[in-house]
């Protein structure tokens, strides 16, 4: 008599599963090798038949994983804006709100952009002509906008910055900030660490003067979120 409970493997549920975790692990072998290209010779140099070389293959098989170049580009802004945010959520996890996890962020995405260069110079700088992150992958980066802006009116709900420091023009200054430390650093003494880099020990300095511009009203400077 027929069971309807079995101890086999659903063959059918299986098979796209597997094929689904080695699609995944071949992006991620092209994405690793996409990576080191662009640290050795630059982001613009990225070329897929050079992908392909390093990975064995045919440069004409790539394409059923990317559907151009500027794919292979927008896979990568994917990885950096991921890999970035992973980074900052983990060292603000433990931290209080406002200001002392705005600046423990900051050093954070600084930190990042110094460890991995290349993805950094997607996501900060504009290093391949014509290339813009598709609507659907920069998204996550507009969230993450919205987020820096909530933290911003946190800091200010709780007095320790000016009202005007939750408003679109506070967030991007917030952005020139670090991405000004991150270029500094990255254009003048490149494979720094973050310890060690002459521009990024000053990420402290650079913040402390942002909250400085929104001191509010009546109150002295003070260094915050320390």
């Amino acid at each position: 008599m027929a069971t309807i409970y079995s101890s086999q493997p659903d063959v059918g549920a299986a098979m796209p599963d597997r094929r689904a975790a080695r699609r995944q692990e071949t992006i991620d072998e092209a994405l690793d090798h996409a990576v080191a290209i662009m640290t050795e010779h630059g982001v613009g140099a990225l070329t897929v038949s050079e992908m392909a070389r390093r990975m064995g293959i045919r440069a004409p098989s790539l394409y059923k994983y990317f559907p151009s170049l500027r794919g292979v580009y927008d896979a990568l802004f994917a990885r950096g804006l991921r890999s970035q945010q992973r980074a900052v959520r983990a060292a603000i996890e433990e931290s209080e709100r406002g200001a002392t996890r705005i600046r423990i962020g900051a050093r954070a995405v600084v930190a990042w952009s110094v460890a991995n260069p290349a993805l950094a110079q997607l996501l900060f700088w504009r290093p391949v002509p014509g290339f813009e992150p598709s609507p659907e992958v920069f998204h996550h980066s507009v969230t993450e906008m919205v987020e820096v802006q909530a933290e911003l009116a946190e800091a200010v709900q709780r007095g320790e910055l000016a009202a005007r420091a939750a408003d679109d023009d506070a967030v991007r200054l917030y952005t020139i900030v670090l991405s000004g430390v991150i270029s500094q650093q990255m254009a003048n003494q490149p494979g720094a660490t973050y310890d060690t880099g002459v521009f990024t020990r000053l990420t402290d300095d650079a913040i402390d003067m942002f909250f400085n511009h929104y001191t509010p009203a009546g109150a002295d400077h003070a260094d915050l979120g320390q």
